[in-house]
């Protein structure tokens, strides 16, 4: 209620409910050339692919239902990931991530122009698959009636705008609202899911399931606010230098190391790559032998699934792990400042004692991330849910929970800045 009482801030947050509500407004406005009556009839009688799921719960339910905002945050997600993916195999870009402000809005730059080209390619492909009725399997209601190439090209202009769009209001909320426009809009998108999704599973599966439910995301939650705060900290002693006639460093300071440095990313790469069977499988004959052994073998509700998601969970958490903190570059840079660790000498030695210490943490955080991955999993087998049931997974409580956390941060620390401020003035 305090951030309430301070007026700027409460100007800030309000903000920032008003672009998410305008977000979900988005989510229900039909792209041209769609069938509302049809799309709405389709839903109610099919199943979609785990990553048809995946991009539709990140789109807040607007993919499936063909909205102008149908492609959510999805287009910018792949294409920041990418970028930082190239860091590592072209050298321009790291250059540009060492130059400090200018550089990243250089990559900044990129990140859209990149957003708006898999925009079209998704959305064309979205809108392919709706043409062909294979967004729908077995629909007899054809979603977009007048399947013509001006309703295709009509279609596939509104959902890229409406990525530009998305990606606009994001920016906002960051310059001018409070917390990660980004992260929001992602935060926004799968928890207005969440009533309906336990609502459908209520009137199905009985409330004493959705009660479980309820009790399982509030247990994985605890763990997961428990896990992200966790830090191991590397303690940093930077030695006293003259700069002109001034005294500079003495201070003592340290590194936080988390658990989990890589993020919900290797989760979102594992359920991506495992998923793309199932969705190639749509272009195909339904009634094929390949067709029948990805359905039964790479649901989500397989073992074999699972045992594939929990390996792929493994080399990604290592993989981006290594990419996203790289040890010698820590050591360089304390080095030049004059830092160093207690007992170990600067340089390379300190760059093995980070490697050493970013193993273990990252063997933790591989395997917290592989049980957070798996146990909603394992539950939705054993209740019986069936491919889609479970409202909120792995990924999607490591997403909202890690939103939560940051948001609540940054209004802590506004809070603070005007207690100082107040107390100065």
């Amino acid at each position: 209620m305090q951030a309430f009482r301070t007026p700027d801030l409460r100007a800030k947050i309000l903000f920032s409910l008003l672009i998410m509500g305008l977000f979900r407004m988005g989510s229900f406005i039909p792209a041209p050339g769609v069938s509302t009556v049809n799309v709405q009839q389709c839903l109610a009688v099919n199943e979609q692919t785990s990553l048809l799921a995946l991009a539709n719960l990140f789109s807040g339910g607007a993919l499936l239902q063909l909205s102008i905002f149908a492609l959510g945050i999805m287009p910018y997600i792949t294409a920041s990931i990418i970028i930082q993916l190239l860091r590592v195999a072209v050298p321009r870009f790291e250059d540009l991530h060492k130059e400090g402000q200018q550089g990243q809005a250089t990559l900044t730059q990129y990140t859209r122009y990149l957003t708006i080209f898999l925009g079209v390619l998704q959305s064309a492909g979205i809108v392919s698959l709706s043409f062909s009725n294979a967004l729908f399997p077995g629909c007899p209601h054809p979603v977009v009636p007048n399947s013509t190439p001006f309703t295709f090209i009509a279609m596939v202009l509104t959902m890229t705008a409406g990525t530009g769009v998305i990606m606009w209001l994001g920016e906002l909320i960051t310059e001018r609202g409070i917390g990660n426009g980004m992260s929001l809009l992602i935060f926004t998108s799968i928890t207005a899911t969440l009533p309906a999704q336990l609502y459908n599973i209520g009137i199905g599966a009985g409330w004493l399931r959705v009660a479980g439910i309820v009790l399982l995301i509030l247990a994985i939650t605890a763990a997961v606010v428990y896990v992200e705060q966790a830090q191991r900290r590397i303690p940093v002693q930077y030695a006293k230098r003259m700069v002109g006639r001034r005294v500079m460093g003495g201070s003592s300071t340290y590194i936080p190391l988390k658990i989990n440095m890589a993020g919900v990313i290797p989760v979102i790469f594992s359920t991506s790559i495992l998923a793309m069977p199932a969705l190639l499988t749509n272009f195909g004959d339904p009634n094929s032998a390949t067709t029948a052994w990805v359905r039964d073998n790479l649901s989500q509700t397989s073992w074999l699934y699972l045992l594939l998601d929990g390996l792929l969970i493994l080399f990604f958490t290592f993989f981006y792990t290594s990419i996203t903190f790289n040890p010698e570059e820590v050591a360089d840079n304390m080095k030049r400042y004059g830092g160093f660790i207690p007992g170990i000498r600067a340089g390379r030695p300190t760059a093995e004692y980070l490697s050493y210490v970013i193993s273990r943490i990252t063997s933790a955080g591989a395997l917290y991330l592989l049980a957070v991955a798996m146990i909603p999993a394992i539950v939705m087998i054993m209740m019986n849910l069936g491919e889609g049931g479970l409202p909120f997974g792995g990924t999607t409580l490591l997403i909202v929970v890690g939103v939560g956390l940051q948001t609540v941060k940054e209004i802590n620390s506004q809070l603070q800045k005007h207690s100082y401020e107040g107390f100065l003035v």
